[in-house]
């Protein structure tokens, strides 16, 4: 998912995007115990994605407190 695409949700839209990604990469952290993950990077996707959706859920938090 894109920044335009993240900056259009709401504060629970963005905690639950960052609950899925969090969901997402724990299971992929499984596959790669159990050497079943076969593309690696997706495991650096996942985490970029979730660092990209909290800090656009920070700023969301800090614009909407500024109001």
């Amino acid at each position: 998912m894109n920044t335009t695409e993240l900056r259009q949700k709401d504060v629970d839209g963005l905690k639950n995007e960052v609950k899925a990604l969090q969901k997402a990469h724990f299971g992929l952290r499984m596959q790669k115990a159990t050497q079943q993950l076969t593309n690696t990077a997706t495991l650096r996707s996942t985490r970029r994605g979730i660092a990209r959706a909290k800090t656009i859920l920070a700023e969301t938090i800090v614009k909407q407190g500024a109001k």
